[in-house]
């Protein structure tokens, strides 16, 4: 399958998922007991849209080149998609054009120097730079203690670089680590699958969703939802095998590495007061004092 009729099969699969999902209750339409589909039918999303069904036929087959921005806002708004599920849209409606490549804002580059001077002076917080990809390219040292378990799993690459989409389906021990393990598998799918749509030609995302499909048939299922999601912020739950279970609160946040490159900075931090906070504390005393750690983990017995 090349390029294009890949792509057109992606903007298909992801148009066709969303009119799945609503009902003709939810979009104020009439509705009758005989309904071949689930969701919304392509005339009534045209309707809603403004458009013909022919027209919405062809978009929703792929052939999304040359649609105009109002008119693909005008689908969105039809189709009830979230702040995250247009983006995406209008992410697939660029990557369409005939015209020169938009260049990468998310290259493989390195972290600089002055951006590990940044996570190092963190100290309170678990904090990392992952790129698109999910490779976690830099860290302070309470973000790798907090992580062990994925920094020392084999799914890490040559370079020793941790990926949070390969620990989750590749490594069985995650199941383990993440105590909210589905929603976090879900989570860093949709994460990915936002990722495709900017970088439609990042071969080495191209090569690590084909590794993941291959293998592991969780993966297979979750890719197949077309489920999209650009803030990566919550809370987490984590049961880490030095301090026992942690209730952490995570953020993510842009952060530019270079003129044309933009990660992305997630910092883990625990509500002020609680067990958790205690026990991220003695997890950032281990991570400045490896030796003392027998002693240290005596304290929560």
């Amino acid at each position: 399958m090349d390029d294009h009729s890949g792509h057109r099969t992606e903007i298909r699969d992801f148009l066709a998922s969303r009119r799945a999902k609503i009902t003709p209750e939810q979009a104020g339409l009439p509705t009758s007991a005989r309904r071949r589909v689930p969701g919304l039918r392509r005339e009534e999303v045209a309707v809603l849209a403004g458009v013909s069904t022919e027209w919405y036929t062809r978009l929703e087959k792929g052939h999304i080149n040359g649609v105009s921005e109002d008119v693909l806002a005008a689908v969105a708004q039809a189709l009830q998609l979230d702040e995250d599920e247009r983006t995406y849209l209008f992410d697939l409606a660029r990557a369409a054009r005939p015209a020169r490549r938009t260049p990468s804002r998310r290259r493989d580059v390195e972290a600089p120097p002055r951006i590990q001077w940044l996570l190092d002076s963190i100290t309170m917080s678990a904090a990392f730079v992952r790129n698109g990809r999910l490779d976690v390219i830099a860290h302070n040292a309470l973000g790798r203690a907090l992580h062990a378990p994925m920094f020392e799993s084999p799914t890490i690459d040559k370079r020793g670089r941790a990926n949070f989409a390969r620990y989750h389906f590749l490594d069985t021990g995650s199941q383990d680590f993440f105590v909210d393990w589905e929603a976090g598998a879900a989570a860093t799918v949709a994460l990915l699958r936002a990722e495709a749509g900017r970088e439609p030609h990042d071969r080495a995302l191209r090569e690590l969703i084909g590794e993941l499909s291959t293998v592991s048939a969780d993966f297979r299922t979750m890719w197949a939802a077309h489920d999209v999601r650009i803030r990566h912020e919550g809370i987490k739950r984590l049961q880490h095998p030095e301090v026992g279970l942690l209730e952490l609160t995570y953020q993510s946040l842009d952060l530019p590495v270079s003129q044309r490159a933009v990660h992305d900075l997630s910092l883990y931090t625990a509500e002020p007061g609680s067990t958790s906070e205690e026990r991220l504390k003695l997890l950032a005393s281990l991570a400045a004092t490896p030796a003392g750690a027998s002693e240290a983990t005596d304290q929560l017995r």
